[in-house]
């Protein structure tokens, strides 16, 4: 079977496979629909990026000036680890072909080293220390794709879904905190087309693994202060906001559903958005007038306080969220511990488009770790929940691990035929 993070099967082409996903490309631009070769990861990923109106010739904008990039650089948790990614992939930086990079989880371009050729052909795309390459901000690409579904991924020539990035190829890895197991950057080579290779992705994968491994050595530098706001919103229409004086009087206060909406979207996004991003989240294309936006944001300031500030929209501080206890035991590959804290989908009802986004990207990553663990339990855990029930793939593999469990060993005598039994 096919490894869906690799780019390129073996024997193919890459010209040709260029060439066929770049048409696809214009074709997706000009209708809408997504045709083979092109894998599924790519397409959901330019589907998120059409839903963020991302435009196809888009530049990277740079976020940080010098003093802010030195400053985070600084700060970064993964600043120790910088000599272990220079010991493992400086070669390929130096080989005048590659370029390695350290982003931060939300995509900011800390580190970007190389051959000071390749260096200048990447300055073009705006692929430099400061620059934002979340996927969100420029598109498909593999260290904006790898933090948006937490996992190591190829993305090759024409994926990528601005065409100033079309010429490269790269492959890049999340990396997460080993203590709360939470994405803080992620790790990539950037090149030609022969990092379509397998090679590259478990390179920069081994190097994910080995940055972890130090830093749980290295243990914590700035242990986080626990949050003092946390939001309840998996398994319930109408989510529940817990502050330091409900924690007091154990009285939650219930949000209405579309402050529920407001929070979470807030909440996913800590830099904040503006009211027409707001809104597109909130409505997508319906046409509704900014009063009623502004109108729910003052009614939420007044529940809020000074949690809510504008220009852009965003909670002066994040609250936690079940969506992150359930996010962060997928990221420690724990399907047990993420199914337990996973009491529903995310805000049910909504039809707000960035809340569905939200939803399924938890479901599926859910849903494709059970599948990967095989255990019965856990499978058998999923089906026996309303919205599980009806998963034909989780059936249908909890069947054949039951059904493999209980059939006797070879040389067993009730393994025999009847002929066999006969026989003897």
């Amino acid at each position: 079977m096919r490894n869906p993070w690799l780019a390129l099967e073996a024997g193919a082409d890459p010209a040709a496979r260029a060439g066929q996903v770049r048409r696809a490309h214009e074709e997706f631009l000009t209708g809408g629909s997504i045709a083979t070769p092109v894998r599924d990861v790519v397409a959901e990923s330019w589907r998120r990026c059409a839903g963020a109106r991302v435009e196809p010739e888009r530049l990277a904008r740079i976020d940080l000036d010098e003093a802010a990039l030195a400053a985070c650089r600084a700060e970064h948790p993964l600043a120790p680890v910088m000599p272990l990614f220079r010991e493992l992939l400086g070669t390929i930086a130096e080989d005048g072909e590659h370029l390695l990079s350290v982003c931060d989880a939300r995509g900011r371009m800390l580190w970007v080293e190389g051959h000071a050729q390749v260096l200048r052909r990447a300055e073009r795309m705006n692929f430099v220390p400061g620059s934002r390459w979340a996927e969100r901000a420029s598109g498909t690409n593999a260290p904006g794709t790898a933090l948006a579904l937490d996992h190591p991924v190829q993305i090759f020539a024409s994926e990528h879904y601005c065409r100033p990035v079309q010429a490269w190829t790269c492959a890049a890895a999340p990396v997460h905190d080993p203590r709360t197991h939470r994405v803080i950057g992620a790790v990539d080579i950037t090149g030609g087309d022969h990092l379509a290779a397998p090679q590259s992705l478990a390179l920069v994968q081994a190097t994910a693994r080995a940055a972890e491994a130090r830093l749980a050595e290295l243990g914590p530098r700035n242990p986080a202060p626990a949050a003092t706001y946390a939001l309840d919103v998996l398994g319930r229409d109408e989510a529940l906001l817990h502050t330091p004086y409900t924690r007091a009087t154990g009285q939650p206060v219930r949000l209405g559903p579309r402050h529920s909406e407001i929070m979470l979207l807030l909440a996913a996004h800590p830099d904040g958005l503006t009211g027409e991003r707001l809104a597109h989240e909130l409505y997508g294309e319906r046409d509704v007038n900014p009063v009623t936006l502004r109108a729910e944001l003052s009614r939420l300031r007044h529940l809020l306080g000074p949690l809510l500030v504008s220009r852009p929209y965003r909670l002066r501080e994040r609250p936690a969220t079940d969506y992150d206890a359930v996010a962060d035991a997928l990221g420690a590959a724990d399907p047990g511990a993420a199914l337990a804290a996973y009491p529903g989908p995310l805000l049910p009802r909504s039809e707000a488009p960035g809340v569905i986004r939200l939803r399924r990207l938890l479901e599926q990553r859910l849903r494709r770790r059970l599948l990967a663990s095989g255990d019965p339990a856990l499978l058998e855990s999923w089906l026996c929940t309303p919205w599980g029930e009806d998963d034909l793939e989780v059936r249908d593999l909890l069947h054949a691990r039951t059904a493999r469990a209980a059939a006797p060993p070879a040389g067993d005598p009730a393994h025999a035929t009847s002929a066999q039994r006969s026989a003897r």
